[in-house]
């Protein structure tokens, strides 16, 4: 979270809220339950910024990346329209639906575009795969196009984004209109970097959306980190690093998801130093290998990728979220009111513990993370 626009001797100390849910059986629903949720946690914003993913939401492209671009000019569009027909095949692009919304005024011009990448670009590029091909035409739309911003670029999800509070941005794209097996949802409160329409959550790269509460102070070891791989930091917030985090570490560096969460909210030295042997040399090994991915500062995120969905506190727990169940349903909020606002009665409500994550997989009842349901019992750490 981040800006110049908040006054200080105002600043909402526990700041930004977040919302996500989703069906372990990856049943969809529409985003009015997601909205009503990020509404109820008003007051942890100030108007700066407020967006949305979700998932599972264009079944008639399944397999085509997304591409939501924000335009600053034509002359944006233009650029950054060359670079998307050299290297894809574009079945359809369109204005993203949008309605007249009072609180909502001067958005970017907001596009969409359903595309595969050409078998010869990517064989001329050398990328090694579709989606490294698709992470270096992000990287280079975002740098070299002034202008323009890809703000979503997965398969069968998206962002929807913008500044304003969150339920207006939610009537803005009209949410209403799509199902979703996965929704995550954040209001703003910036502190230290600008609000602005690419500079709201989520921060997003292929299938990875990321919402953060919190400061990220080692943004600038993450960003130096993160560029020895090709990315590139563009959206003047720190929020951006954990996204492209994730990539590295899960997609890239093929690990485990738990395995990224110890890296990102690593054990302190004297909690591995009373680990088992085994276990011991395992995390040793993970803080001197990934010392640069390592993110520090208070932070509670919610970050999905298809199929899945995770909630993480900070090592020292700085920040709230309290997690819950409902039958097939998980839900991640910064208050259980945002999570009462989803489902009314849930199995069990709990507060996960400081750099513990808690895990939903689409297909897997159990939840990483989770107690035993104990009927409306709340449990918690």
């Amino acid at each position: 979270m981040s800006d110049h626009g908040a006054d200080i001797t105002t600043r909402n100390i526990s700041g930004c809220g977040l919302s996500g849910m989703m069906s372990l059986k990856g049943e969809r629903v529409d985003g009015r339950a997601i909205r009503e949720s990020i509404a109820l946690l008003h007051d942890r914003s100030n108007g700066l910024g407020g967006g949305f993913a979700g998932y599972g939401i264009y079944p008639e492209f399944p397999r085509h990346f997304a591409f939501h671009i924000m335009y600053y000019s034509t002359q944006a569009q233009d650029a950054a329209e060359s670079i998307i027909e050299q290297g894809f095949d574009i079945a359809r692009d369109e204005r993203i639906p949008t309605r007249l919304v009072d609180a909502i005024t001067d958005p970017p011009l907001l596009w969409r575009y359903f595309a595969t990448p050409k078998a010869a670009a990517v064989a001329e590029s050398q990328a090694g795969s579709e989606q490294d091909f698709v992470l270096r035409e992000v990287m280079r739309i975002n740098t070299e196009t002034s202008g323009a911003y890809v703000f979503s670029s997965g398969q069968n999800m998206g962002a929807f984004k913008g500044v304003g509070y969150a339920e207006d941005i939610a009537d803005f794209y009209r949410l209403e209109d799509y199902q979703a097996y996965i929704w995550i949802a954040h209001g703003r409160f910036p502190t230290n970097t600008p609000g602005w329409w690419a500079g709201a959550h989520p921060f997003t790269l292929l299938d990875w959306a990321v919402v953060h509460n919190g400061e990220i102070s080692s943004y600038g070891i993450n960003k130096r980190y993160l560029e020895m791989f090709g990315y590139r930091c563009t959206m003047r917030t720190d929020t951006e690093v954990m996204a492209y985090l994730l990539d590295l570490l899960v997609r890239r560096h093929e690990l485990p998801i738990e395995v990224a969460c110890k890296i990102i909210a690593a054990p302190f030295w004297k909690t591995i130093d009373r680990m088992p042997p085994q276990q011991r040399d395992l995390y040793r090994t993970l803080r001197q290998v990934y010392a640069s991915a390592l993110v520090n500062g208070p932070f509670a995120i919610i970050f999905a990728r298809e199929g899945g969905m995770v909630g993480i506190n900070d090592r020292i727990k700085l920040r709230p979220m309290v997690a819950a169940r409902k039958d097939d349903f998980l839900y991640i909020s910064s208050e259980e009111a945002g999570i009462r606002a989803m489902c009314a009665n849930p199995d069990v409500v709990w507060s996960p513990r400081a750099g513990e994550p808690v895990i939903g997989r689409v297909g897997e009842d159990t939840v990483v993370g989770a107690p035993p349901a104990r009927g409306a019992e709340v449990a918690y750490a």
